[in-house]
This record gives structure tokens, sequence and C-alpha cells, in this order.
């Protein structure tokens, strides 16, 4: 039977290399899916590439349908920003077993649309301390740093990623990535293991 993988943690805990080194992976032969947005284009951005961006009216005219498999919504500067992923055929668990990075909420709602027994969690722990002080490296190489959001994001993964939260979807394999050869090689075993 065939697995949707989902990728998820707090921020800098490495979430992005792992997913790409899974992907890139062709002995698990995982595939992404494009999520949708409504925010606008950034530049460097391609439509289908890293997301289908469409019009609040279309994601409107999908629920409707009943086609939104999981929906976040965020409020910012600009207006409310909409990110989804759609039963648009992208996911066809009859051939392929995928792969998404996405939050606990995008997880939960996955998973009740596909089922327990369809969807996998891989959740990535870095100590506190140490997943500040990535995220401090990263956040001083952009051109203009964004510390009061680094700090924000850092207090709102506390919430987010809680132990209640956590166990309440049954979430209790942790991925420690300390070193990320090890850490990778932990999940590749485990995923040789389900498929």
């Amino acid at each position: 039977m065939s697995k949707i993988f989902i990728v998820m943690g707090k921020s800098a805990t490495g979430k992005d290399t792992i997913f790409k080194q899974l992907i890139d992976n062709t002995e698990l032969q995982l595939k992404s899916v494009i999520g949708y947005t409504t925010r606008p284009i950034r530049k460097g951005e391609t439509h289908g590439v890293e997301y289908y961006f469409v019009s609040e009216e279309k994601l409107k005219e999908w629920i409707t349908m009943d086609k939104v498999i999981e929906h976040r919504a965020y409020k910012t500067m600009h207006g409310i920003w909409n990110y989804f992923t759609l039963d648009d055929g992208q996911i066809d668990l009859s051939s392929w077993n995928y792969l998404f990075i996405t939050t606990l909420e995008a997880y939960e709602q996955v998973r009740n649309y596909y089922g327990d027994d369809k969807v996998v969690p891989i959740y990535i722990e870095v100590e506190d301390g140490a997943r500040l002080e990535r995220a401090l490296k990263r956040e001083k190489k952009q051109d203009k740093p964004k510390f009061a959001e680094l700090c924000r994001r850092f207090l709102a993964d506390e919430q987010d990623f809680s132990e209640e939260n956590l166990n309440k979807l049954k979430i209790f394999k942790r991925y420690h990535n300390e070193n990320l050869e090890d850490c990778m090689k932990e999940i590749v075993k485990d995923i040789k293991e389900m498929l």
C-alpha cells in the first residue's frame, strides 16, 4: 500500500535539506506534490514549480467542490495568504509514494483526508539552543535580517509543536538532526521498512 510521508518540525531543524535528500534518493522513488497559494508570486518563482499561484475566488470554488485536502491561512501585512493542497490528480496512491514538507496542522488534515494507515509523520528535532544558533546564523546572511520575525517564529514553534499537540496526533517517533548523515540514515531505513 502506498504512503504519504510528511516531513515537519520547528524552524531551523533542517527540514528543507532532509526533504531534498529524500526526494533525490532514487532508491525511495518518492514523488513531491506542488502546493497552491493565493499569495503573490515572488521574483524568481515560477508558476507550477514552487507553487501554483491562484486567486482566492478559485480557492473558494474548490472548497465548495470538496477538492481541498488541507488548507492554512496566514494573516500578513498584505492581507490573508492561503496555502493549500488540492485533490487535483497529483496524488495517486495506487501507483506512487509521496513526500510532503508541511506544518503539524496540515499533517493532521492530510491524515484525516487519506487515513492513518496511509500518512506517516517524519518529525525532525534539534535541541532548542542549537536550533536558535542555526536560525540566527541563517538570518544574518540575509540582505535585511528580520530578527524580530525569527524570535516570533521561534516562540510560535513552541506552541505549535508542543508535546501536547504531538501526543494528540500520536507523533512519538523523533528524528534528531544533530548530525545530518546519521539522521538521514535512520529516516531512509524507516521509510524502506514501510514501503
